[in-house]
């Protein structure tokens, strides 16, 4: 099944001071989400915000929420999440034991299920609960900063967690290092949707960022073009 290209700018590159505005002006700008990294400075080596400020940002856009929990444990918090506004709520395979209860208890939320892996986590640990997502996110980079270099090593996992979704309406995520010289090789793997915060967020107001977001689309979507192109010539 062939899903959209989406640009889901990360609100962690954007200027806190004025949090509201950075959000409704990427949307305007072209973004087609609005991505969350929720942080606890203990599963990852930072800190960022919590459902509370998710909830102020919730009336700024009708954008879909895409929440990527970077927490452990993560259960406790899901019902949170979920009231505060977010569409889609991903949780990390390494978070918790229980992983299956996890993303039943998203689904139970009437949310979209996210799973996601961290770069040294292979594929098999998610081959179990396949039927019961709705997205799978590959870390391009180790979990917790922003800023940091794509990991190359990571186009291979995606191309076979492209293959191992099959005709699943799954939408495949990649977050981690992406910018206009990243995105098309990520994309030629089999990844559509794309989580940005420098490369976004870089300049200012509505004019930079609809540039940014063109030039991180285009690329994905001549790289999606030319891999149809030589797939229908095999």
């Amino acid at each position: 099944m062939t899903l959209p290209i989406r640009i889901a700018p990360s609100i962690l590159a954007a200027d806190f001071s004025k949090l509201g505005q950075e959000v409704r002006d990427a949307v305007e700008a072209g973004a087609d989400w609005v991505h969350l990294d929720v942080m606890d400075g203990h599963f990852v080596p930072n800190i960022s915000f919590g459902p509370d400020v998710i909830k102020s940002l919730r009336p700024h856009t009708t954008a879909f929420f895409d929440c990527h929990l970077m927490i452990s444990p993560a259960d406790p918090y899901l019902e949170a999440f979920a009231k505060a506004g977010c569409d889609s709520i991903t949780v990390h395979v390494e978070a918790g034991p229980h992983l299956h209860r996890s993303l039943q208890t998203i689904r139970s939320l009437g949310k979209k299920v996210g799973v996601t892996l961290n770069p040294a986590t292979p594929l098999s640990a998610i081959e179990n609960v396949l039927d019961d997502v709705d997205l799978i996110l590959i870390m391009s980079v180790n979990p917790g900063f922003g800023g940091q270099k794509f990991i190359p090593a990571m186009l291979e996992k995606i191309r076979a967690a492209k293959a191992m979704i099959g005709a699943r309406p799954i939408e495949l995520e990649v977050d981690g290092g992406i910018t206009a010289e990243t995105i098309g090789a990520a994309a030629a793997a089999g990844a559509n949707v794309f989580v940005a915060g420098s490369a976004v967020y870089k300049g200012e107001g509505i004019a930079a960022y609809r540039n940014n977001i063109a030039a991180l689309r285009a690329p994905a979507e001549i790289a999606r073009l030319k891999t149809a192109a030589k797939d229908g010539r095999k």
